[in-house]
């Protein structure tokens, strides 16, 4: 399964519908439950093969919720992984055996994982390529030796299987890439090591928070975004724009951004409260938590959060704007800005 560059394999045993989820990428974890269901595969284990730092893994998320255990090597330094793997180690889900091999160099945690027909490489080796070296615990020396010494010794006809393809490359083997592998054209550990210090490779979108998450298990932006979401209802431009013009006595807008935006351009009426003094003030300055709150910014995410908090501490009525300023502006519709002093 693909999401962008990055691969996840869910891997079925048929006799017995287990399964495992190799490499789960967080936006496509419905995907994943919508594919087991429809295989009817149950998923005995979720597998992170290293600490990516390109994606946020959905391992934490999912075994929360299927109650599954996930899987790491036990160099991870991720508190959330419930079985910590080593080399040599075997991974059994029904009758699927899956043999865990330590290679790392990608990081310092990756595994990779040998069935009989085939070897789920992570980012060690790539379908004509290699993993990069350049990341945290990232290190060109391992990385040859777990090549060189242990994936490129097994059976040549085993398919491999990386955790990207950014080019849609066919899937290739062992022996094919021995043989068609430009970065395994360096035989000798200095040659290798120097091609991959020479290489110069754009750092992944999103390089801190993804490895904040995939080594706390902490949250992403995103998710906090879509609890909070799902805890408010929301009000649309053109409903805002009639309860104001209407002068509607039951509604306050609040703009929750700062100074210096609310008063170059506001909706009609509505007050402001800067979103990090919220907390503080809002018990002085809305002392009715029966009230009806609109709240905005001026991206519709700040307001989306302030409103869920607000919904937290007793303000049941509070909503956001579906949209924000910018949208709002764009649409033209009436804006207000102080007088003069």
């Amino acid at each position: 399964m693909r999401s962008g560059g990055c691969l996840s394999y869910l891997v079925g045993c048929p006799e017995t519908c287990a399964a495992v989820l190799i490499d789960p990428e967080l936006s496509q974890s419905e995907r994943y439950l919508a594919l087991a269901a429809k295989l009817g595969v149950r998923f005995q284990y979720l597998i992170d093969t290293h600490t990516h730092a390109d994606h946020f893994s959905a391992a934490r998320e999912l075994a929360r919720r299927l109650g599954v255990p996930s899987v790491m090597h036990r160099a991870s330094l991720a508190p959330y992984v419930d079985v910590r793997v080593d080399d040599g180690e075997t991974i059994i889900a029904g009758h699927l055996r899956l043999r865990v091999l330590h290679t790392p160099g990608h990081t310092d945690d990756a595994i990779s994982l040998l069935l009989p027909d085939r070897v789920f490489t992570g980012d060690t080796l790539l379908r004509l390529g290699t993993g990069r070296t350049d990341l945290p615990t990232g290190n060109p020396e391992a990385l040859y030796d777990s090549l060189f010494g242990k994936l490129l010794c097994l059976d040549d006809s085993l398919q491999v299987f990386p955790g990207h393809n950014y080019k849609g490359t066919p899937v290739t083997t062992i022996g094919q890439e021995k043989t068609d592998n430009p970065r395994l054209r360096h035989h000798e550990r200095d040659a290798f090591v120097a091609q991959m210090q020479a290489l110069r490779i754009d750092l992944p979108d999103h390089l801190t928070e993804a490895l904040r998450t995939n080594r706390t298990g902490g949250k992403t932006v995103a998710q906090l975004l879509d609890e909070a979401a799902r805890r408010i209802a929301f009000m649309s431009m053109d409903e805002v724009r009639q309860r104001v013009t209407e002068q509607d006595p039951e509604l306050i807008v609040l703009d929750v951004r700062e100074r210096d935006a609310y008063l170059a351009g506001h909706i009609p009426s509505a007050r402001h409260i800067p979103r990090g003094q919220l907390e503080l003030r809002v018990d002085k300055e809305l002392p009715d938590p029966t009230a009806r709150i609109l709240l905005y910014c001026e991206f519709g995410k700040i307001s989306t959060l302030a409103a869920a908090m607000l919904r937290t501490l007793g303000y049941t009525r509070a909503v956001a704007l579906d949209g924000g300023m910018r949208a709002w502006r764009e649409a033209g519709y009436p804006l207000e800005t102080p007088a003069p002093s």
